[in-house]
């Protein structure tokens, strides 16, 4: 019986994390790109080992430097330009969605603001490609679950080495 109880916990598990894993499969394929663009990070402590640390220029423009303790999770909208980059129009209130708007996910934690994450991580050695990074690319889904896939330069070119399709 004892087998029995470990393995259906095992199947469960497995069951739980390839669902996890075929979610953020169709989120990278199926995905709306939106672009944030970065915010200033002091230039001593953003690059650390094998990730950079990523602050979010529509953060300070939303949440400002106000105590973020007393918020909680929720929706922003954004709304995108001709290029994909995203700027604040609203916190999400329920109301339709205009073409060019994008429902995002934001999460507090520990008083800051994170969308998705707040580091970006690569193979070690590869940090000065991604030195000149401005924007960050994510993958947007319709209920604005958000998956950072990419970081981009001050001209949105993609930064890193490019995987062969």
């Amino acid at each position: 019986m004892r087998k029995l109880i470990v393995a259906a916990g095992a199947v469960l598990i497995l069951a739980v994390v390839n669902f996890s894993i075929w979610q953020k499969e169709n989120l990278l394929a199926d995905g709306r790109i939106v672009l944030l663009e970065l915010a200033p990070v002091d230039p001593r402590s953003l690059m650390q080992g094998d990730y950079m640390a990523l602050r979010y220029k529509l953060v300070n423009e939303v949440f400002g430097r106000e105590d973020r303790k007393n918020l909680s999770d929720g929706h922003v909208i954004v709304t995108l330009d001709e290029k994909g980059v995203g700027t604040f129009k609203r916190f999400d209130d329920g109301a339709a969605l205009a073409p060019n708007d994008v429902r995002m996910r934001y999460r507090i934690r520990s008083g800051q603001v994170k969308f998705a994450t707040n580091a970006f991580f690569f193979q070690e050695g590869l940090g000065p490609n991604y030195q000149g990074a401005r924007f960050g690319e994510f993958r947007v889904s319709e209920k604005g679950e958000l998956l950072l896939t990419a970081l981009r330069g001050g001209t949105l070119e993609l930064l890193g080495p490019q995987k062969k399709m």
